[in-house]
């Protein structure tokens, strides 16, 4: 896009110009119901929080029922075996939908990444108009300095 002589006017400039719009709410906006449950639990249970709640529930207890007299004990020892067994089930629950989360959010980073490629297109035909102006002023100063000099 190259202007020698007329660069656009401002009002045709913003005439032309298309508004700029937040990528996140319009990607949040194009998520089914399914899908935004989805992205709530993977961002409530890939958390550190959620990490440390199962730590700090799993390790009290389990330190309980192994080192506690016996009589006082509510969960006896093959009932570890079960909550190690219900564990890992819940894991393998869990992880389909982490990774259907991360899908989405990778959804969501790639139209970020368009987005910022169209700002980046208008950011370029802004300052090439601004060039095309500044040329524009320049071919107009040198021709007055040349008239002013002939006088």
């Amino acid at each position: 896009m190259e202007y020698k002589h007329n660069p656009p006017t401002l009002a045709e400039f913003r005439h032309a110009r298309k508004p700029v719009k937040n990528d996140r709410i319009q990607h949040l906006m194009a998520l089914t119901g399914s899908e935004k449950f989805t992205v709530y639990i993977h961002r409530k249970i890939g958390s550190l929080g959620f990490f440390f709640l199962i730590l700090i529930w799993t390790t009290p207890w389990l330190a309980w029922n192994i080192f506690a007299p016996a009589a006082m004990r509510f969960d006896p020892a093959p009932a570890f075996a079960i909550w190690l067994f219900v564990s890992n089930i819940l894991q393998l629950i869990l992880m389909p939908v982490i990774m259907v989360g991360q899908n989405i959010e990778g959804r969501a980073a790639e139209w970020r990444a368009q987005m910022d490629f169209e700002i980046n297109q208008k950011a370029e035909r802004e300052v090439e108009i601004i060039i095309a102006h500044l040329e524009n002023q320049n071919e107009l100063l040198l021709e007055l300095a040349r008239k002013i000099e002939g006088r």
